[in-house]
């Protein structure tokens, strides 16, 4: 499972720098559609990949619920620490239209996946 964590990681931080998004758009349903996360432990387990700063108080309440799966965020942390600035990396070399329609084809596939999915 750490293997698969780190890889969402990557994905995640290579999106955060690359799209400015990482959390929400792409932690939450990737937990939940390829580790088997409720809504709920992917949106705790999220927050506390996010904690410093960001979210603490929210983690802090997830966890407290049992909400949030610690083995999971330590090892996606480490990918989204290294995959943020991968991302930021190659964003800087795209022009800007393909940046924005890269970015938009993802939140369309997504909002389909989520509205359309289990």
């Amino acid at each position: 499972m750490w293997g698969i964590s780190i890889i969402l990681g990557l994905v995640a931080g290579i999106a955060s720098g690359f799209f400015g998004i990482g959390g929400g758009a792409i932690l939450v349903p990737s937990l939940m559609y390829i580790l088997g996360l409720t809504q709920h432990q992917a949106q705790g387990t999220t927050l506390a990949i996010m904690i410093p700063p960001i979210g603490l108080l929210a983690a802090l309440k997830y966890y407290q619920q049992g909400n949030v799966n610690l083995s999971v965020a330590v090892f996606v942390c480490l990918g989204v620490f290294i995959g943020g600035f991968l991302g930021a990396h190659l964003a800087h070399k795209l022009p800007e239209i393909v940046l924005k329609r890269a970015f938009g084809a993802l939140l369309l596939i997504l909002s389909i996946k989520m509205i359309f999915g289990k």
